[in-house]
């Protein structure tokens, strides 16, 4: 998979259970692709066994998929995003272990001498709530929102 930082990708994050038309007692983490193109993303979380990262989904333009169902084990999840169609990625400063090809791997470190690949990943802060959205989108200019 080959990955740039050369384009101008941004993201905006909402909180599901703000979200217009979205479902009362539905607890999950969702992804909404908002972009024009294709994307594919992986998670990392933290939960009683430790540290977990998970991939690929592959989320059409204009699409939302659920990445995990039921209530939120942690508040913090980390999210690296690749676009398929422009190149550009959405990426932080959290390094987490990734593969090509559908993965689950437990634990962070020594991604290289274990097989794995290294990525950076963006901290989404769900504030403890239930359920949470994110909305990857390719605007260019102004921050990060947050409700």
């Amino acid at each position: 998979m080959s990955r740039t930082s050369t384009s101008t990708l941004r993201l905006l994050l909402l909180a599901g259970a703000l979200l217009a038309g979205s479902s009362p007692a539905l607890a999950d983490l969702r992804m909404c692709n908002t972009t024009g193109s294709r994307v594919g993303v992986a998670i990392g979380y933290r939960d009683a066994q430790g540290w977990t990262t998970e991939g690929w989904w592959n989320i059409a333009p204009r699409a939302c998929e659920t990445l995990l169902r039921g209530t939120l084990a942690a508040r913090f999840y980390y999210v690296h995003a690749v676009d398929y169609d422009r190149g550009g990625e959405w990426t932080g400063k959290s390094v987490m272990c990734t593969r090509n090809k559908e993965f689950t791997i437990r634990g962070i470190e020594d991604c290289l001498a274990r097989g794995y690949e290294r990525a950076g990943f963006f901290e989404v802060d769900t504030g403890e709530q239930k359920s949470w959205t994110i909305q990857l989108t390719d605007t260019t200019g102004g921050a990060p929102a947050r409700p």
